[in-house]
């Protein structure tokens, strides 16, 4: 069941609520609290006054008080000089998940005046309510859809509210925008875990179609015939070794008649290396290969739920990569949807190849620019680890716009360079270009690879492969998906809205 959030005027230490979530930065006791901190008998006082708590990044406190609220919750923001939109979202996610640990139905949050400070000229009580909405939704959210209920099960966190004493209007438009960003994210991430037997090509098109149903979407989807019929080659070509029937989603938000943004996201639903068969340790999470897929229908959830005034299309090539008798193999030679030749000299390059036809195929819209987000290289994880995803594109502008968003929204993203000389890596005796380059800059020239099907407008690509799953728990998340791009999007198509 998703959480329900909302905005509540109220005065928090007077008000009654199963469990307070209070933000606040580091240092003392914030004076804002003097009131809350009389309601409870001093509690907060004498823990403050005890050392115990500073409000350091990810340092959380409980306290028992005798007062209207049952348990308060204190979540640190880090120093207050160094507070943003991301320092908000990460408090509020890390207590939010103490709370959903602690068996309440519902929780109200209280971000104190002295830790929206520190972004108080960068949207004010919106951006703070956006970020501390967005953190509450990342925090509670859990997958227990396979599993069955305990016999003696604690109440999940389904509320939170959002206490406000102030700016009760503009909290209330940027709780807006983080509760369907946050509502985006929760849907890419639920599709990110589902099991490749499950979340299948043909499941994602059934994802597309409910989206268009519920927000009114224009949803195109190409079966095999149809993928056949439109020529996308690559996207044939990795299907082949496999049962599943293909799919390629085309889902379409007009609101606003101008050229639009293509969002176009990787969607191999488990990617078993085909024929270059990878090794069996920790196979098992590539379902997670389809996390570009999900980041562009998650996104499309948010623009549901915001309607904002632009144009977007999302492009989602889907396929898993299996190995048979009728699997691609090293050493074939496709013909993608651009007509280009490409020589296979690695199956387990595939993602590329169905990107590839997805670029070609964005060309028709006469796109205002064209983002692709996909789990692309493991190169990426050595470049620059588990913290940023890589971008490469052919526009400087367009780059620092990603860049930007990816600042805003807490998913960064860090620039790698395409420069003509990479392009040797992928050339081909037999072929226009063979689809991996090797080892060496192995992100940048599948970075390269797309760059061939990029053709008459700014594109620029997101490799996530680092970003989009982890496989250790954290404050503000247990291990699993993050649903990484729904954020980055929506603040990228937001900021471009008439």
């Amino acid at each position: 069941m998703p959480l329900d959030t909302a905005v509540i005027s109220a005065d928090p230490a007077a008000y009654h609520t199963p469990l307070l979530l209070v933000v606040v930065p580091q240092g003392g006791q914030p004076a804002s609290l003097a009131a809350l901190d009389e309601a409870t008998g001093g509690a907060l006082g004498r823990l403050y006054g005890a050392a115990s708590f500073a409000g350091k990044r990810d340092q959380t406190a409980v306290l028992y008080p005798s007062g209207p609220q049952e348990r308060i919750v204190l979540s640190g923001a880090g120093k207050p000089g160094e507070l943003d939109q991301a320092s908000l979202r990460r408090a509020a996610a890390v207590g939010v998940r103490v709370a959903a640990g602690m068996g309440v139905a519902s929780a109200s949050v209280l971000c104190t005046a002295e830790a929206a400070e520190g972004i108080s000229g960068g949207g004010g009580a919106a951006a703070v309510a956006q970020a501390i909405t967005e953190g509450a939704l990342f925090g509670a959210w859990r997958f227990d859809e396979f599993k069955e209920p305990p016999r003696e099960q604690k109440p999940h966190l389904e509320r939170v509210d959002l206490l406000v004493t102030s700016d009760a209007e503009d909290s209330a438009a940027g709780h807006a925008v983080g509760a369907a960003i946050g509502a985006g994210q929760t849907l890419a991430r639920n599709l990110q875990m589902l099991p490749g037997n499950t979340c299948t090509p043909t499941y994602l098109a059934g994802v597309a179609t409910d989206l268009g149903q519920r927000h009114g979407f224009e949803v195109t989807i190409l079966d095999r015939a149809g993928i056949e019929e439109e020529g996308l080659g690559g996207l044939m070509a990795v299907s082949r070794g496999s049962e599943e029937e293909p799919r390629f989603i085309v889902v379409e938000y007009r609101g606003a008649d101008a050229p639009p943004i293509v969002l176009v996201g990787k969607g191999v639903t488990f990617d078993t290396g085909g024929i270059s068969l990878k090794l069996p340790p920790h196979m098992e999470e590539m379902k997670f290969d389809m996390s570009g897929a999900a980041a562009v229908l998650g996104t499309f959830e948010a623009l549901g739920r915001l309607r904002p005034k632009c144009h977007v299309i999302g492009l989602v090539p889907s396929t898993d990569n299996m190995p048979s008798g009728s699997a691609f193999k090293p050493g074939d030679v496709i013909r993608s949807h651009s007509g280009k030749t490409i020589e296979i000299v690695n199956t387990d390059a595939e993602g590329r190849l169905i990107l590839s036809d997805a670029l070609s195929y964005a060309k028709r819209f006469d796109p205002a620019c064209v983002l692709d987000a996909a789990t692309l290289t493991g190169a990426v994880v050595v470049a620059l680890g588990h913290i940023a995803s890589g971008v490469m594109g052919t526009d400087d502008a367009l780059i620092e716009e990603v860049r930007s968003a990816g600042n805003r929204s807490g998913e960064r993203v860090w620039p790698l360079p395409l420069w003509d000389e990479y392009r040797d890596l992928i050339k081909s005796e037999i072929a226009d270009m063979k689809n991996s380059g090797g080892r060496p800059a192995g992100t940048i020239s599948a970075g390269w690879f797309l760059r061939e099907f990029a053709d008459g407008y700014p594109w620029a690509h997101i490799d996530i492969a680092g970003t989009a799953y982890t496989d250790r728990a954290s404050p503000i998340s247990g291990k699993g998906p993050t649903g990484v791009g729904v954020r980055l999007f929506s603040e990228f198509v937001l900021a471009r809205q008439l």
